[in-house]
């Protein structure tokens, strides 16, 4: 019954990476020719989840040319409004793994109750 709790605690591993790709992504939004990352969960067995980190390829806009000579540079590919809609799927994954694990915590304290 104790293992309940480790794919919550695996979701807030994974979830934490997550965050981390997204906040470089943000920090990098204005970085001209950054290209960003994705990190991919995934089910891992026996019950837990796994992070895949993907750099996106994608070309950004272009922009002139500085200083006059004919080399021509690319922004970001970072898209703001794609990271904080992945901000907001990663709290509620949050939430959700911690009301799995408070769950237990008020199951594992009853059936201490019921022993005692």
């Amino acid at each position: 019954m104790l293992n309940a709790a480790y794919p919550a605690l695996s979701a807030f591993h994974a979830l934490g990476q997550k965050l981390g790709v997204t906040a470089n992504n943000v920090a990098n939004v204005n970085t001209n020719g950054f290209k960003k990352s994705r990190a991919v969960l995934q089910e891992a067995d026996p019950s837990g989840v796994t992070v895949s980190i993907n750099k996106i390829n994608t070309p950004g806009v272009p922009l002139p040319a500085e200083d006059g000579t004919a080399e021509t540079q690319e922004s970001s590919n970072v898209a703001l409004e794609e990271e904080m809609t992945g901000l907001m799927t990663v709290q509620r994954a949050y939430t959700a793994n911690l009301k799995a694990i408070k769950a237990e915590d008020e199951l594992l304290g009853k059936l201490f109750d019921v022993l005692a």
